[in-house]
């Protein structure tokens, strides 16, 4: 007689018992979300809107892109509401010349501006009859086809002199357009809408650790033609002051949505616009 026990009776062992995963309550849900897009607008990338036509005809007003955060490295003007975190900037990155910058603008570095870099350190930049010169040389300025922009509520022309009527009614505005390129070989449209005091400016040697910023619609921007004061322009700005490099553009309005009609959320949209690059 077999005295070997029957393996098949042989009562199975027990299994580990499973710890029940624990769900976050909803504060710490969204502790957590608050955490993610704060390191996210940090270090990554972060929105920024466009309120003016001081950068026509690359921005318009209405525009809405993500601005990258590390090509200029980080500093207390990278995190939200500039907290005082950074003694100083970390992974500090040089622009290049021709790169559409976001900043804190001086003098009160508290306001978002964005500008074309133009002026390294080291370099002597100078408008004579409204040609840009850098560093003693004139950067070729071509003439090209008109900048043509509907009126829309978003948008209204300079002057009177710049309005036309389309042949189908609308109503648009016209601006003398022309090609810059600067050595490096980076091209960009500006605007020159004719003579204006800020057309000659004396040369100016950009010191180390700051920038001179120029927006592409030369006659009606505030920059650093202009000494910096609240309201007016913005002098040579600092690097610690950069912000983040414009990098994609993500949306874009001509104002005419109204909340409460949810289908002009659509018909006001640049749909042209949307996906850009910088």
């Amino acid at each position: 007689m077999n005295d070997t026990p029957d393996a098949s009776s042989t009562p199975p062992a027990p299994s580990p018992i499973k710890k029940e995963k624990k769900e976050d309550s909803f504060p710490v849900f969204l502790i957590k979300l608050v955490l993610v897009v704060a390191i996210f607008r940090s270090f990554i990338f972060s929105p920024f809107n466009i309120p003016s036509e001081s950068m026509l005809p690359r921005l318009e007003n209405g525009d809405y892109l993500l601005a990258a955060k590390w090509p200029y490295g980080y500093s207390k003007y990278s995190l939200p509401f500039s907290a005082p975190l950074l003694p100083k900037r970390f992974f500090a990155g040089q622009p290049e010349r021709g790169d559409v910058a976001i900043f804190k603008a001086p003098p009160g570095n508290d306001i978002d501006y964005i500008k074309r870099v133009i002026g390294l350190p080291g370099d002597t930049v100078q408008m004579k009859d409204g040609v840009l010169h850098l560093n003693g040389k004139a950067v070729p300025k071509q003439r090209i086809e008109d900048f043509v922009i509907a009126v829309t509520p978003n948008t209204d022309c300079i002057s009177r002199e710049f309005a036309v009527t389309e042949a189908d009614g609308r109503q648009t505005c016209h601006y003398p357009q022309f090609r810059e390129t600067l050595p490096t070989g980076k091209s960009y449209n500006v605007l020159d809408l004719g003579p204006r005091d800020a057309d000659t400016t004396a040369p100016v040697l950009v010191p180390e650790g700051q920038l001179f910023l120029m927006g592409d619609n030369r006659d009606n921007s505030l920059d650093s033609r202009f000494p910096a004061m609240e309201g007016g322009g913005i002098g040579l700005v600092p690097q610690d002051n950069l912000v983040g490099r414009a990098a994609i553009m993500m949306w874009s309005t001509d104002g005419s949505a109204n909340w409460f009609l949810p289908w002009t959320w659509f018909t006001a949209a640049r749909w042209d616009r949307i996906g850009g690059t910088f």
